[in-house]
């Protein structure tokens, strides 16, 4: 990938995506920070095909570098790439980096209905060379039949002689999680007065409607009896 040394910075650098290219800086051990440029279009398309974890060769000049995509900063809105960190590496010194994982296949649970397919890591930190990087780890959930049945992070194939898994080996990447239930809630049954009308807090029935209480007619029995004398 082709790229120029950047003399803007700060705001300014609004003028170099004007343009069509991304702002981005060099940077790693032994190695003084570097301001860049490059095409945005060749970056998108690179960066498509290799993601974080394939060498690339950065070409500044007449100097060549080897480079790993690092960060990548996004447009909160677009999603458009808007700044990346290019780390240049010792092609003989181990580095560490996030692969990414891929799930494939059906799983013979998910398909009969009696589970659910949950992924649980989305990329795992590895240890090697930047040349014996890897670009993802594919994990094939044909084989989950049963439900609690998983891949864990040890199940992941590599070349153990070049890669070093970092990640706990007894972490869940995938897993056949059971169908969830669905919680009925039940309507509390409210009694209601007159013309279908749920009395409000503290009011009193109106006048005929059940459980209202009738005044009594003069000189009519009260229903208690009088104390005798």
């Amino acid at each position: 990938m082709k790229a120029e040394e950047r003399k803007i910075s700060g705001r300014k650098v609004k003028t170099v995506r004007a343009k069509g290219f991304l702002p981005g800086n060099v940077y790693g051990k032994k190695v003084k920070s570097l301001a860049v440029q490059v095409d945005k279009k060749e970056f998108e398309k690179i960066y498509e095909e290799v993601g974080e974890t394939g060498l690339i060769t950065l070409q500044v000049g007449k100097e060549e570098r080897p480079v790993l995509i690092h960060n990548v900063q996004v447009h909160p809105v677009t999603d458009e790439p808007i700044h990346i960190d290019f780390r240049q590496v010792d092609l003989k010194t181990k580095v560490t980096a996030e692969v990414p994982i891929e799930v494939t296949g059906e799983s013979p649970a998910e398909k009969q209905g009696i589970g659910t397919v949950v992924q649980y890591l989305n990329q795992v930190e590895v240890e090697a060379l930047p040349m014996d990087l890897i670009e993802k780890f594919i994990v094939d959930t044909s084989i989950l039949a049963e439900v609690d049945q998983a891949i864990y992070v040890k199940d992941l194939k590599a070349d153990k002689s070049k890669i070093e898994i970092k990640t706990n080996g007894d972490e869940i990447v995938v897993k056949v999680e059971p169908p969830q239930k669905e919680e009925v809630v039940e309507t509390p049954i409210v009694p209601v007065g007159a013309e279908g009308e749920v009395p409000a807090e503290g009011e009193v029935p109106a006048e005929g409607t059940p459980g209202a209480e009738q005044p009594a007619e003069p000189g009519a029995p009260s229903g208690k009896e009088e104390p005798k004398a």
